[in-house]
């Protein structure tokens, strides 16, 4: 969502920084020319579903997946997907991990 209409439906409220970073991906990936879908799951969602030149990324974005719990609700999305395109968890937390083939990223890198 644009954070300007969100301030302006909502007023001016605690920052909310995972949106912010949700929205800085989505424009990153609209600037790359990728054809962006959010996907869904039954009541879990894929935050985005990149196309590019045929080839398909889905990418789930996080402040922060320091919290275990907070990084299986992150996971179980694609733990659902059963095809072998990339899975991405693009964070702010530093480094690059592979996780049975998801893997988790510095949104920076």
């Amino acid at each position: 969502m644009d954070i300007t209409i969100r301030r302006a439906l909502l007023g001016q409220k605690r920052p909310n920084l995972g949106s912010r970073l949700e929205n800085i991906v989505y424009l990153e990936l609209k600037r790359r020319r990728y054809e962006v879908y959010v996907g869904s799951l039954g009541a879990k969602e894929v935050d985005f579903i990149a196309i590019h030149d045929g080839i398909k990324e889905y990418y789930q974005v996080s402040l922060t997946l320091q919290d275990e719990k907070t990084y299986q609700r992150e996971i179980v999305p694609f733990l659902q997907i059963n095809d072998n395109y990339p899975k991405v968890l693009l964070t702010k937390d530093p480094g690059k991990y592979d996780d049975n083939g998801i893997v988790q990223r510095n949104v920076i890198d």
